[in-house]
């Protein structure tokens, strides 16, 4: 029996997907230590932020000094108070079950923190020798993003880039989930550039430098860190910010590869192979 399809008289277009390689080894290797090494210190630093759960601005702070944050218990609650605003939060944060059944009053419950049983000695150890790891290849990848080209040639924000009206379209199209393909899904956007730029060379220094800031030994090295910063406490209130900026970078970089396609995006950053997604004709 002939096939169908082949005697048909109409012409069958048929676009075959474009593979480019889109992630160079050093970005690719970044990204995995980092993801692991960001990780260890997010649930390391939790341990450590429940032997004293208050955030204070300055440079001192203790229990009876006003905290700009805090979270606590009572009795019978869990809460998390900023300013003035108070929510409780029994069974996540301040007051919560483990899985013994037994009743824990951490700020935060210990399948969130490393080690998972409360001990401040063992979450400085496992904080600090990763801080290390982020601070050595954080170092390097900066230098390679500068003088490898990956700056000049993938995170370079171009002039027309930055009008008000591109940056809104890029906006709309994100929260439209028209995400770009053919061509166009082979470069970063704008808010892609301006984000990774941000935590590249802002949100992860940053990270440590206020973390060298709580150091005492460091203090006595470079006081005018700490003076920088406004005080010790000021340096432990923007680390837990900036901390959780990192938290949200992560979340929204998360559901931007669950919507742009996975198994695409996931293959690219293995083995640096990216497949263009099919785009209309006349696309660039």
């Amino acid at each position: 029996m002939p096939n169908a399809s082949a005697s048909s008289d109409q012409p069958v277009n048929r676009i075959q997907p474009t593979r480019i390689y889109r992630h160079r080894l050093p970005t690719r290797l970044w990204h995995w230590v980092n993801a692991v090494t960001l990780l260890v210190l997010l649930m390391s630093g939790l341990m450590i932020f429940n032997a004293h759960p208050r955030l204070y601005w300055g440079q001192a702070g203790a229990n009876h000094d006003p905290a700009w944050l805090e979270i606590g218990a009572t009795r019978e609650t869990g809460f998390l108070r900023v300013g003035s605003l108070r929510v409780e939060t029994t069974g996540v944060l301040g007051r919560w079950t483990d899985r013994r059944g037994v009743q824990q009053t951490w700020a935060f419950p210990g399948w969130a923190t490393i080690p998972t049983r409360y001990s401040l000695a063992d979450g400085r150890r496992w904080h600090l020798t990763f801080a290390w790891l982020l601070a050595i290849a954080l170092t390097l990848y900066m230098l390679w993003t500068v003088l490898g080209g990956h700056l000049a040639k993938d995170l370079h924000v171009r002039r027309g880039e930055w009008a008000p009206r591109h940056i809104w379209q890029d906006i709309r199209d994100h929260a439209r989930l028209r995400f770009p393909a053919g061509e166009a899904a082979a470069r970063y956007n704008i808010l892609q550039k301006l984000s990774y730029i941000g935590v590249i060379f802002l949100l992860l220094p940053l990270m440590i430098a206020t973390g060298l800031a709580m150091s005492p030994g460091f203090n006595a090295t470079a006081p005018w860190l700490v003076d920088l910063l406004g005080g010790r406490q000021s340096a432990r209130s923007i680390h837990f910010i900036a901390a959780w900026l990192l938290v949200l970078f992560f979340l929204v970089h998360i559901v931007m590869v669950l919507l742009a396609g996975p198994v695409n995006e996931l293959r690219a950053m293995v083995t640096g192979w990216f497949r263009l997604p099919p785009g209309k004709e006349g696309d660039a």
